[in-house]
């Protein structure tokens, strides 16, 4: 594990020093594990370790690539390493939600524009007062995505769609245990987008607060 550890870090050192760009093609197996001082072996398992966080891109009878790194890409590995959270842990994502999501709606009042806010009320007006939990949780995911996409940030946008996982377990399980949750997520809903219409960034960020709080909340006070 070590010797690949080393040859990870090498890869990765001619990634970051530019040796390597994004798009680029790794010279041939052989040439590069004389250059780099590493058996092939190793090579060979630190490209395979570096294919699955999408670093690499192994196409088969063409060669290995350095991948575009574009942050949506490399942080798809954090969507699969949260679904192996424990429950314990889902407060702790909702707290890391609940300090990002609001500052990407803030980001968004001042850069969404008016067919942004018409798709966004849309989506609220085709899923009725009385959806079901499975309908609301989808809506729910898609108006934070649509909002969060405007913040012009796509780290940042790549990181919350990534913690949205653990998070909607309690979402599906607040909708069917708490009676007022779904009109209560509407209703936020609605104040988040009345704020972004109106330009106001505060009551944007206070309102997606909330949003995330009363999850927060609700489950910090069951047992």
């Amino acid at each position: 594990m070590a010797v690949t550890d080393e040859a990870i870090e090498k890869i990765k050192g001619m990634i970051v020093s530019g040796a390597l760009r994004p798009g680029d093609r790794l010279p041939k197996e052989s040439e590069l594990a004389a250059e780099l001082g590493l058996s092939r072996n190793s090579l060979r398992e630190a490209v395979r370790a570096l294919s699955l966080i999408r670093i690499l891109d192994v196409r088969q009878g063409d060669g290995t690539y350095v991948t575009s790194l574009d942050p949506q890409l490399l942080l798809e590995a954090l969507s699969f390493v949260v679904d192996f959270h424990r429950d314990d842990t889902v407060l702790e994502f909702l707290a890391v939600r609940r300090i990002l999501e609001p500052a990407a709606t803030a980001l968004a009042a001042g850069r969404i524009t008016d067919a942004g806010l018409d798709e966004l009320g849309s989506q609220l007006d085709a899923l009725g007062p009385a959806p079901s939990v499975e309908d609301l949780v989808a809506a729910d995911l898609a108006f934070h995505r649509g909002i969060v996409q405007w913040s012009g940030n796509s780290v940042l946008c790549s990181l919350l769609d990534g913690l949205s996982g653990p998070t909607t377990r309690a979402r599906i399980w607040r909708g069917l245990t708490q009676q007022d949750a779904v009109s209560r997520t509407l209703h936020e809903h609605r104040a988040i987008l009345e704020a972004l219409r109106d330009g106001d960034a505060e009551a944007a960020r206070s309102w997606a607060t909330v949003h995330v709080a009363s999850v927060e909340q609700w489950l910090r006070s069951s047992p």
